[in-house]
């Protein structure tokens, strides 16, 4: 029993860094229509802005800051510059725009920094585990930060989408974007700043998760490719779904990896994806369309 605690726990602090990276890639989905296959390498290269300042200092935050920062900076830069001119072309030119962005992105940091790996301090304690009773239940207070700074995120998202004029635009854009230029909203500057938050989300995940897989040119690609499986499980038009389908992801592969071993984790991400492919294709939390005649 204390195993499946155990797992448990580790799957949701895993999992909230998979949904991290998925409510990324929804918010881009649903403002352009575009998967950007570089959000790993974004959260990469923001990663290691967030290191250098933290060497240099000595204090977390500051690195956490300017991590999140780079990440709105770098979202908005990536869509003004090279994402724009492909916007309204057939999707296969942005496939291949955002594949070459990628590999930009992780030769420059190679160049940059090196291919070395490299450790990364963590928020707080990740070794003083909390306990109930006599029974360790294996969750850190970096653990809790985890989740507590996901769900924030996202729930912030959420109100901002709902409340404000900025998230009402977006959510226009989204809909219809001629409809909503004949309403007066910007289109392009709302589909700069989805790309800005996006970047924003994903920088919050790599300096989440890079404590635990240590820092390198490519150490954010399998956590992409994760965090791409818990999109398309949740829905990718579904903030909401981003977030479960996060869990789901962490929960299955945290079980697989515990009891079945670590070699059968991809297998398992791979399962789950064609699972839900097959029974719900738009995944979980898409919208309904209505069925027509």
């Amino acid at each position: 029993m204390q195993e499946f605690i155990e797992f448990t726990l580790g799957g949701v602090k895993y999992g909230m860094i998979y949904a991290a990276i998925a409510l990324s890639l929804v918010l881009i989905w649903r403002g352009t229509r575009i998967l950007n296959f570089s959000q790993g390498a974004m959260a990469m290269f923001t990663t290691y802005l967030a290191l250098i300042v933290i060497n240099r200092t000595g204090n977390y935050w500051e690195g956490f800051a300017v991590a999140l920062a780079a990440g709105l900076a770098l979202g908005a830069l990536i869509e003004r510059t090279v994402i724009r001119p492909v916007e309204n072309k057939p999707p296969l030119n942005a496939v291949i725009v955002t594949i070459g962005v990628l590999v930009v992105i992780e030769a420059l940091a190679g160049l940059i920094y090196g291919g070395t790996f490299r450790g990364f301090p963590a928020a707080f304690c990740s070794t003083c585990g909390y306990q109930a009773g006599s029974v360790a239940l294996g969750v850190t207070p970096n653990d809790v930060f985890i989740a507590v700074a996901v769900l924030g995120a996202a729930g912030l998202l959420a109100l901002a989408f709902r409340y404000t004029s900025a998230g009402l635009r977006m959510r226009a854009a989204a809909f219809n974007a001629t409809v909503a230029r004949l309403l007066g909203v910007r289109v392009g500057r709302v589909l700069t700043l989805g790309w800005a938050l996006a970047g924003l989300i994903g920088a919050l995940a790599g300096v989440l998760v890079t404590p635990s897989t240590f820092l390198a040119p490519n150490s954010m690609d399998l956590i992409f490719v994760y965090g791409f499986t818990a999109a398309v499980i949740g829905g990718l038009d579904s903030p909401v779904g981003a977030v479960v389908g996060g869990l789901v992801v962490g929960l299955a592969l945290n079980y697989i990896s515990g009891y079945l071993g670590s070699d059968l984790i991809g297998l398992g991400a791979l399962a789950a994806l064609a699972l839900v492919l097959m029974v719900r294709p738009s995944g979980l939390f898409a919208p309904v369309q209505a069925r027509r005649v």
